[in-house]
């Protein structure tokens, strides 16, 4: 006898369901609460995308930002309130080794935001978690483009090198006065066996300057040695 196309739902819907805390977690709704997760994180994600392009930053947080509150959810739907779950995954998450850059504050920012819209989607609650994510993302967007506690887009990091008989103290003061804005040194180090100096400064350069002629003013003190200008982030720039 053939089975009706509700008896065929039925049957899959039971083969994904199970009861867990006196609560029947149903395949429909893990993917409506995963399927949620996805979505949301996606906008999360291209929302740092186009607000990393803007100040010229790292993008490739944005494949994590989507693929992390859905992963949450899938985790929180699975264990819902079994201890013995909860014990197994912090066993099996303990033995994994995580190697990477020091994240900046804005992308731990953007990070705690996709776990929390995970977990919020993982225990059902979808709509919640959907009203805050467009709250925070256009509290996130203001914060963006008007450059809230940031250095700015102008902000870069300089690296020159200079040769080690020549005194750096004070050499380049009155070409950074005269290109820029404001100016801080943040380093100094040797390189090449202590052949050379690098001097590493933050540096606003004013409006309309020609890099190129800034660049070529620095190099005339120092010998034709490298000089580098970072377009860099404003957190990456004050962690250098």
């Amino acid at each position: 006898m053939l089975l009706s196309a509700n008896s065929l739902a039925d049957t899959f819907e039971n083969i994904f369901s199970t009861q867990i805390g006196g609560e029947k977690l149903t395949m429909t709704a893990a993917f409506v609460n995963i399927g949620s997760a996805l979505v949301l994180g996606f906008i999360v994600a291209m929302l740092y995308y186009f607000s990393q392009k803007m100040i010229g930053g790292n993008t490739s947080l944005s494949v994590t930002l989507i693929m992390v509150p859905a992963i949450i959810a899938l985790i929180v739907v699975l264990i819902q309130n079994n201890l013995a779950r909860a014990f197994t995954l912090a066993g099996s998450l303990a033995i994994i080794r995580y190697r990477s850059q020091p994240a900046s504050p804005r992308d731990i920012a953007y990070v705690l935001f996709s776990l929390a819209i995970g977990i919020a989607c993982g225990i059902g609650y979808v709509a919640y978690a959907a009203v805050f994510t467009v709250l925070f993302c256009i509290i996130l967007f203001i914060i963006s483009i008007t450059g809230f506690g940031g250095l700015g887009r102008d902000t870069m990091l300089l690296k020159i090198l200079i040769p080690e008989n020549l005194n750096f103290d004070g050499v380049y003061t009155d070409i950074l006065n005269e290109y820029t804005d404001s100016w801080k040194l943040r380093r100094i180090q040797t390189t090449d066996f202590g052949t050379v100096f690098e001097l590493i400064y933050v540096v606003k350069l004013k409006k309309g300057v020609d890099r190129k002629v800034f660049m070529d003013k620095i190099r005339c003190k120092n010998g034709n040695l490298n000089v580098t200008l970072n377009l860099l982030p404003d957190e990456e720039s004050t962690r250098k």
